[in-house]
């Protein structure tokens, strides 16, 4: 975090000083995590279900933490007053911060010899995190560039994220996620984006939404959250999305496969470990069309389209078009179990994208499964419950097995009695015998594996993060299974 007072810390928190200098200056990280305090840093004392942020305060502190914020004066296990900023609320304190910090950074930048930074927001129901990855490397090559870790995209990431940015960032790159109405609306109200980028509406979150057209009013939030100036990059091939930009203040910027779009992906083919070469298209408004190739790193089809989201949206804050080119053919999957494809020294080929699921991020790794597995090898996909899609979850996860089974999977295992559809589905579609297996639990699952799983199988491990197959997934990496 760029250099505060304690007093300018309260100021932009509404909170009040206790047992602490006016004058301290706090220029360390800001943490919610007392084993991440840095000497000098803010450790920001959240109330959680299971555990209190406060509770660990004393330990922050003697880890070298200059300030607390939290919401009531604290003491120390020998009794001593705590340095605090006491605040009615620390989640919404927490935002305010950031919100005043990035006004600061932003008025930094435009003085002589500024950086000129760029906030960048990043939405949509599948794909965030990949484009952000995508994105934060190619603007990396450029100049310092912050961006979230893992999926830091809500109320308590997003601000943390921009707490660590400094006067030197060129490039801000925020991940802005939504469970609900409004949320994105907070999001760009902490940090207004200069391009808001919106990917795909989806069937993720539904349960929080109430219907498909309810997530399209949402993650239409971030555009109508753009300073005035700001850049809309949408998704062409997406109605919901493409129609956004009657509600863009400015400049509209396009990217899919659709004739119109500005951002384009010619001439796309896949190798045999499945990652896609592309001729990538711009096509401006007011210039001539320019052509460059791309060759992918990452696993899937599926990747095309959140590398055009990148590409325009890279193009969008200034970036050539060859450099945009060159970044993301050197880009690498960052996140982890987001398509991770590992191939183990006995022969197995694992990929693990068990973080989180929703159907449309299902099909892709389903399809991308096919091409890995070719005709050469046995298909095996490891199915959880796709959490959160309220009344759609049974005719949802029926149509995941029916199309396990067009897809030719070879062995599909699915785990836990909410997934219990998928197996349903393949059954009606045509599977028979022990094609689709239901396991009861991740362990059943996992032993399971260890006996069936032989030299050639390419593995796909895939579910919703809370239906716990990430622990499955990391055992089929580690290769103990």
């Amino acid at each position: 975090m760029i250099a505060l007072t304690a007093a300018e810390i309260a100021a932009a928190t509404g909170g009040a000083l206790s047992a602490v200098d006016p004058r301290t200056v706090v220029a360390g990280a800001v943490v919610t995590d007392s084993r991440e305090v840095e000497p000098g840093g803010l450790f920001v004392a959240l109330p959680g279900e299971h555990v209190d942020g406060h509770d660990f305060a004393p330990v922050a502190v003697a880890a070298g933490a200059a300030l607390v914020l939290a919401a009531r004066p604290l003491t120390g296990a020998d009794g001593t007053d705590l340095p605090v900023v006491v605040v009615p609320d620390v989640e919404v304190a927490l935002g305010d911060l950031a919100a005043a910090v990035l006004v600061r950074l932003r008025e930094a930048a435009t003085a002589p010899g500024g950086s000129g930074l760029r906030v960048v927001g990043v939405t949509g129901s599948v794909g965030k995190t990949t484009t952000k990855d995508l994105l934060a490397q190619v603007c990396g090559a450029v100049g310092p560039t912050v961006a979230p870790v893992r999926s830091f995209n809500n109320e308590i990431g997003l601000p943390l994220t921009v707490l660590r940015a400094d006067e030197q960032t060129r490039f801000l790159v925020l991940e802005m996620g939504a469970s609900g109405p409004g949320h994105l609306t907070y999001l760009t109200r902490i940090a207004p984006p200069d391009v808001s980028t919106v990917l795909v509406v989806g069937q993720a979150h539904l349960g929080g939404f109430g219907g498909i057209e309810a997530v399209a009013r949402a993650k239409s939030e971030i555009v109508q959250g753009l300073l005035p100036d700001g850049v809309a990059v949408l998704n062409a091939d997406d109605l919901r999305v493409r129609a956004m930009a009657a509600l863009a203040p400015g400049e509209v910027v396009l990217f899919g496969q659709s004739e119109g779009a500005h951002v384009r992906a010619v001439d796309v083919t896949l190798d045999r470990a499945g990652r896609a070469s592309f001729t990538l298209r711009h096509a401006p408004v007011d210039g001539p069309v320019q052509d460059v190739p791309v060759a992918l790193r990452l696993v899937g089809e599926h990747h095309v389209h959140n590398a055009l989201a990148a590409a325009a949206t890279a193009l969008a804050v200034g970036l050539p078009l060859g450099t945009v080119a060159e970044g993301l053919t050197a880009a690498d999957a960052l996140s982890p179990h987001r398509m991770h494809v590992v191939d183990r020294p006995d022969g197995i080929t694992v990929i693990d994208d068990s973080y989180n699921a929703n159907p449309d991020s299902m099909r892709a790794a389903l399809k991308a499964l096919a091409v890995l597995a070719g005709r050469d090898r046995r298909s095996v996909a490891v199915l959880g419950e796709m959490l959160e899609l309220g009344d759609d979850a049974r005719t949802a996860h029926d149509a995941i097995g029916r199309l396990v089974v067009r897809l030719n999977v070879g062995l599909t295992v699915v785990v836990g009695e909410g997934a219990r559809a998928i197996r349903d589905g393949a059954n009606h579609e045509g599977s028979w015998g022990d094609e689709v297996v239901l396991a009861d639990d991740v362990a059943a699952a996992e032993a399971f594996l260890r006996d069936e799983l032989r030299p050639g199988d390419v593995v796909l491990v895939k579910s919703s993060y809370g239906a716990g197959l990430w622990r499955l997934g990391d055992v089929l990496v580690e290769g103990d299974a």
